[in-house]
Order: structure tokens, then sequence, then C-alpha cells
């Protein structure tokens, strides 16, 4: 992962603790991480923890943003960003993202972010049991893999509601494996 570019985009689950652990591996197997956190997200994790472990600014608006390797805020910064990454992930994905996702809805920094981005995607799902078995959050992880997405389907475990089941995000180490599968297996060039 030497020198690639990656975005990662935390929503508002509490496994979004997990997704320092993740981006910590990511940079120090070389690649450089942008993270684009929701505003659900920020109330979980703090942004200065993901500033700390990829030395660069957490990407929260669509307005005002500043890209890595731009001066000042950017105007267009859900484009910037897609131009410049090879790979997205999103982990953990809320119902909420995806069903954003799945119908293309874009209200924030990273839904509109998906919408611009070309290159290869991976979300990690994470939620309580029952919302993960509704069918309408299987609709839409059904329709996210048809439009090419990779999910890593939630594991079996205990979850922070005090229930267990599935729902449970992957581990940052699977889906950090994911993520150099996706870019080892050729596909990693960007849509043309």
């Amino acid at each position: 992962m030497n020198g690639r570019e990656l975005l990662v985009g935390v929503t508002g689950g509490i496994a979004a603790y997990k997704t320092a652990a993740l981006v910590s591996k990511l940079v120090q197997a070389g690649a450089g991480v942008s993270v684009v956190m929701t505003r659900s997200a920020t109330k979980l994790v703090g942004p200065k923890t993901f500033e700390a472990l990829t030395g660069r600014p957490v990407l929260t608006k669509v307005f005002g943003a500043i890209a890595p390797g731009r001066e000042g805020p950017g105007t267009h910064p859900h484009i910037e960003l897609a131009d410049a990454a090879e790979l997205l992930c999103v982990a953990p994905a809320t119902a909420n993202l995806l069903a954003k996702a799945a119908v293309g809805l874009a209200d924030d920094l990273l839904s509109t972010l998906l919408l611009s981005f070309d290159g290869p995607v991976v979300m990690a799902p994470a939620m309580n049991t029952r919302m993960w078995e509704k069918p309408a959050v299987q609709r839409n992880v059904e329709q996210l893999r048809a439009d090419g997405v990779v999910l890593i389907d939630p594991e079996d475990g205990y979850l922070s509601c005090g229930t267990r089941g599935p729902g449970r995000m992957a581990s940052p180490e699977k889906i950090f494996e994911m993520i150099a599968e996706e870019m080892t297996n050729g596909e990693m060039t960007k849509h043309e």
C-alpha cells in the first residue's frame, strides 16, 4: 500500500472507534489516508483522533473543506477527494448510509463523495441485529452489491445494545485484508 491514496468514511455507529485501528494499520502500511466523517460520527470519535493518525485534517463539510495537496479551502472537496483517491472504504457503514448510497442520496460530504467517486468502494456495515435483518436494509445491501460495492458482512457477536447476533462490524484486520485484496486484484484503476 506504500504511496497509495485511500479515503476512509466514518459514519455514526458505535463501531467508529474500531475504525481508528483500521486507519492506523493503513498508515503504517504506507498509505496516504484521508478521513471523511459524518456529523454523527464526530459525536462518537473525535476528529483529532484521525488527524493524529493520518497527519491530515479530517473533512466533515461539503463546503469549505481542504482536500489533501490543495492550498486553501476547496470549492468542490467531493470532486477533489474523489480524483485524488484510489479506493474508498466506509467503516462503519450504518443503515442510514447504506440507504443513501443505494438510492444515490447526497446530503452530506460522505454521501456526496460516494456519488462522485468512480473507483472501488468497500463498506463494512455495522448495526443492531434487528436493523441488519430488516428487508429494507437487505434490499439496500443487494442493490449496493449489484452496483459493484464490496460489502464485508457484519460479524455475529455481542453488540453495544447488550444483545448478541449479526451486526457487529468486521474486525479492522479483516477490513484491512479486503482493502489490500481490492488494491492488488487488478481492478485498482478507476472506472473510465
